[in-house]
């Protein structure tokens, strides 16, 4: 629940409308009495969360910042993302250079993984208490030593000890970018925004496959790591310049309370009873975000309540339009201290604390575990993919090069841009519909239904690739067919399950997105382990179909959280993860 109602407004919203709102559940629509600010050109759709009326709430960013800052931020998600899948079509260097077998090489891949998706336990909590930007810009100044590390190194461990270090360095690519689509964009859009980020953040692990194999074959692989160097260094400058920070704290009504009465408190104390009004009339005439910004401490991230609708049997409420409720929305832009390299909230080691506890709290949450599990093995459909390439294509008939073997991955990628162009925009339009259907009413759930296509897509594509394999069918069929639907697969079941996870636990989103990568990556690290040596001595059928079914097996739960997910929500509606 993005919209701050206290519990009075929510009381009467609820009696209006005849529906339980819960944490999650989110109104789209006028309510009766209750106006909101509503997006221009877009009819009746109500804009949520609410932005406040100060220029420089990220909400009400110009689309010239807006569209910077997610440029640089996308670029670095997909710089993050490019170097530790990208080892697949330069395997047989790295067994002649280092002198290791096929499965230790492997584990140049897995050991990345595994650590990149624990690292986060280290980014998130930095980004909840010193902000976005100080994670994006330190993150990429450790990256690029990493870069620079792989591409010096002269022995296996070595080589190791830079994919560990590149590991730690790659994780806000996992977590970060769907808070700062949070940060700046309204739920109505989100659907889209979030797919991008799925779809940068996979597109670099298929890219990357094909410019490191004809790399190694041309100039070696070396210089890949040096490529690699030159995009962190231009992804530095772009957050220094592009990125500024889009953390802002809204009240919660419990805050808006707690500031109420302790001015009560403090007005009795010094003997000015006369000048302190009731708690109840303080709270509903709470000050306007503009008075408030005023008072925001320079060098700090602006403590500003969402623009809260008024009672009209109380205050008189009359239809306001959106220009005059909020005179920035579209135009604002960042603040001097805004570009600050560190911004650090009241509390941050408090903070950090509850960062590196609440993802573990997550797990017992069902719908998170949900998405957690669709996201692992939808993404190892790819991982899947990524080492057995060139297990398969080297061998007879096929007997192909690292470069060739590379060039296939241009399938992959397409099937991604595809899900880019289909699965933001079908979840969007899916939601919407139901929340029209609903009188104006959305519910996370409304997203699941978009899944459907996608699942079916993934389940195709998997028999294709392993039995291809195993059956030597001739290279095209594998690789545009299988290859694409795996592309489709990854850009589109990640982004629309993370999204209906965020929407329901919005408060918590960095930490929900360190669950879920932990969970990816413990798993993506298993299946490294595992997978040549299962493909050896089964065959590519049984570790393949193994993964897929269990993917399938994750996203058929989504029909029951379609029918139940409220339900569900219900249960943990008083938990402290909805006041963070």
């Amino acid at each position: 629940m993005e919209m701050n109602y206290d519990d009075k407004e929510l009381h009467q919203i609820e009696e209006e409308l005849h529906v339980e709102i819960l944490p999650g559940t989110e109104v789209m629509a006028d309510i009766g009495t209750h106006h909101f600010v509503k997006a221009e050109g877009h009819g009746n759709r109500v804009l949520v969360p609410q932005p406040s009326d100060d220029p420089h709430d990220p909400l009400n960013w110009s689309i010239g910042w807006k569209a910077a800052c997610i440029t640089a931020s996308t670029w670095t998600t997909f710089t993050q993302g490019f170097g530790p899948l990208a080892l697949a079509p330069m395997f047989p260097y790295y067994i002649e250079e280092f002198n290791c077998t096929l499965e230790e090489a492997v584990q140049f891949t897995g050991v990345c993984i595994l650590v990149l998706g624990f690292s986060n336990f280290i980014w998130v909590p930095l980004s909840s208490s010193f902000g976005r930007r100080f994670v994006y810009i330190t993150s990429q100044v450790v990256n690029l030593g990493s870069m620079i590390w792989r591409a010096e190194a002269h022995s296996y461990g070595s080589f190791m000890g830079a994919c560990v270090l590149n590991g730690i360095a790659a994780g806000p690519a996992e977590s970060i970018q769907p808070a700062v689509i949070a940060d700046i964009f309204f739920l109505h859009d989100r659907g889209k925004w979030n797919t991008l980020y799925w779809t940068a953040y996979m597109g670099s692990l298929m890219v990357a496959p094909i410019i490191s194999g004809p790399m190694a074959d041309t100039v070696g692989w070396r210089a890949f790591w040096w490529l690699n160097v030159a995009m962190i260094a231009l992804s530095i400058a772009m957050n220094a310049t592009m990125f500024p920070e889009t953390k802002w704290h809204r009240k919660h009504p419990k805050e808006i309370i707690r500031e109420a009465r302790e001015a009560q408190e403090a007005a009795k104390a010094s003997g000015n009873d006369s000048s302190a009004k009731p708690t109840d009339e303080k709270l509903e005439r709470a000050p306007s975000s503009s008075s408030q910004s005023k008072r925001e401490d320079i060098n700090g991230i602006a403590q500003v309540p969402t623009a809260m609708s008024r009672i009209a049997a109380q205050e008189g409420l009359t239809k306001v339009p959106t220009a005059d409720q909020d005179p920035w929305l579209g135009r604002g832009s960042p603040k001097k201290s805004q570009w600050n390299l560190i911004q650090p909230n009241k509390n941050p080691f408090k903070s950090i604390l509850l960062d590196l506890f609440i993802p573990w709290k997550l797990f017992l949450f069902p719908i998170v575990e949900f998405s957690a599990f669709v996201v692992s093995w939808a993404c190892s459909t790819f991982l899947q993919i990524n080492l057995t390439q060139s297990q398969a294509f080297e061998a007879p008939p096929y007997n192909f090069s690292a470069q060739s073997i590379g060039f296939m991955n241009f399938a992959i990628l397409v099937g991604a841009l595809i899900g880019l162009a289909t699965a933001g925009p079908l979840s969007d339009w899916v939601s919407a519909r139901a929340t029209r259907r609903n009188r104006g009413i959305r519910e996370p759930e409304m997203r699941l239904p978009a899944m459907i296509p996608y699942v079916i897509i993934m389940f195709v594509g998997a028999i294709i690739n392993c039995v291809g394999y195993d059956n030597h069918w001739p290279w095209e069929a594998i690789v545009i067919v299988g290859f694409t639907t795996c592309g489709i697969t990854v850009a589109s079941l990640p982004a629309i399950a993370t999204t209906y996870a965020i929407d329901s636990y919005k408060p918590v989103a960095g930490s929900l997105m360190v669950a879920i990568t932990v969970n990816k990556n413990v798993w993506g690290y298993g299946l490294s382990k595992f997978i040549t040596e299962w493909a050896i001595s089964d065959g590519f059928v049984a570790p393949i179909m193994t993964n897929s079914a269990l993917c399938l097996v994750f996203c058929l739960f989504g029909i029951l959280f379609y029918y139940k997910g409220k339900t569900i929500r219900r249960w943990s509606k008083n938990s402290s993860v909805h006041s963070f």
